[in-house]
């Protein structure tokens, strides 16, 4: 046999191996179903866990659409390459997980594999999740085993080609996945290791507090850098040094488990009933969250007022005007609402004091809705009273006013590209 055609088998070889390789990566056998098991085949101790473990996951944001019904799936996820919509995790047989085992609940958690053998999507936080240890994936199991199971499917998935193949998900996850429960860190203690626990895996934090490459992979070193969500900045977690007043363990655990503070704003947007779910477990468990995020930090410049000091821009002044009709009543320094339930100051809001008005125009925008019994967060959205440059003054005049930071630049640019975005949801 000459050189060449040695060669062309060589390749041969080499190329046949590869594909065995890659459709040994994306094929996974299906796991049988099994007969729907009785509510009272788990016991309350367990299912009480597993409240608990859902709740930390934030299973319930995701799981269920607006106006749905909870866990039920539906609700469409924005991504760079199309919408995803979140499925149905009640115990219903024909459309939920009513058939599967702890076997296939498992492998869905921790490697992104659906009982029938499909890849689930990264939307999905499999790559977090599948730092959970086995009693929390089994606690889960049993807490969304006896739910109220709701017949429902959720749309079809409108992705670009070829990211709707889902095999293709099999080299992303050779990529971004890394199985297995996470080990804890014997030089640290109980606390920090059930808060690394919570952010790392199961909370899933950096999932939106981190930046995205182009496959949509979080960036190599660059966790919790901060990132954007359905619209929003998540601010980056390792640079809460940066705040005008600095962040304690105790004013992040009041913010968790609240949803506001007072030296530094109130949660909205995505992140809003995060907190609703973390007012629910114990103390402990964000006492822990707040105790990794503050041993995370970033060295940080010390803050400096950057504001130039000039008189207000023509836009600020409009937005003046808008202020005093719309705002001053509860943000006015004088506003009797400042005094109740420790009501967040705009001087030493997150979002009034960002890089970008992004979020302020959306707490603008879309205000904070009313929740329950809980009157203290709700705050009016004014999409429907101001236009677009009304909303870009009022956001300018807030900025010149209430931070010591120098001006957003294209405020306007800025509001109609958030109410673009914000329109196409």
């Amino acid at each position: 046999m000459t050189l060449k055609p040695r060669l062309l088998w060589g390749g041969g070889v080499v190329v046949v191996a590869m594909l065995i390789a890659a459709v040994a990566l994306m094929w996974k056998p299906a796991i049988a179903p099994i007969d729907a098991p009785p509510a009272a085949s788990f016991d309350a101790q367990t299912r009480l866990a597993g409240a608990r473990v859902v709740a930390l996951g934030d299973c319930i944001v995701c799981h269920t659409a607006k106006g749905g019904r909870p866990f039920a799936g539906g609700l469409p996820l924005a991504t760079p390459f199309g919408t995803i919509y979140s499925t149905n995790i009640t115990p219903d047989v024909e459309t939920g997980i009513g058939n599967w085992s702890l076997e296939a609940f498992t492998r869905a958690v921790r490697y992104g594999v659906a009982r029938d053998g499909h890849l689930l999507y990264p939307a999905f936080p499999y790559i977090h999740f599948t730092r959970m240890s086995d009693g929390d994936i089994s606690a889960a199991y049993a807490y969304l085993m006896t739910r109220e199971p709701v017949k429902d499917t959720a749309p079809a998935n409108r992705l670009i080609f070829p990211l709707n193949f889902r095999p293709l998900l099999a080299f992303w996850n050779v990529l971004f996945l890394h199985p297995g429960p996470q080990a804890a860190d014997a030089s640290k203690d109980a606390q920090w290791n059930r808060g690394r626990l919570l952010v790392d895996g199961l909370g899933h934090c950096a999932s939106c507090h981190s930046p995205l490459n182009v496959i949509g992979g979080e960036k190599s070193g660059h966790a919790f850098d901060g990132g954007i969500v359905d619209g929003w900045t998540a601010p980056a977690l390792n640079a809460l040094g940066g705040a005008p007043k600095p962040w304690t363990q105790a004013h992040l655990v009041t913010y968790l488990r609240t949803g506001r503070a007072s030296e530094h704003g109130a949660a909205a947007g995505p992140m809003l009933p995060v907190t609703r779910d973390l007012g629910t477990v114990p103390e402990e468990d964000v006492q822990a969250i707040a105790a990794y995020i503050l041993s995370i930090q970033k060295p940080q410049a010390a803050a400096v007022n950057t504001a130039s000091g000039t008189a207000l821009s023509r836009e600020a002044q409009s937005g003046a005007v808008l202020f005093a009709a719309s705002c001053a009543q509860c943000h006015g320094p004088q506003a009797p609402m400042q005094s109740i339930g420790e009501r967040p100051t705009l001087g030493f809001s997150t979002a009034v004091n960002a890089d970008t008005p992004r979020n302020a125009i959306q707490m603008i925008l879309g205000g904070i809705d009313w929740h329950g019994e809980d009157t203290l967060n709700y705050m009016p959205a004014f999409s429907q009273v101001y236009d677009d440059q009304q909303i870009a003054d009022l956001a300018s005049y807030i900025r010149a006013t209430y931070s010591q930071k120098e001006p957003w630049k294209d405020v306007d640019q800025m509001v109609a590209k958030v109410r673009k975005e914000n329109d196409a949801r």
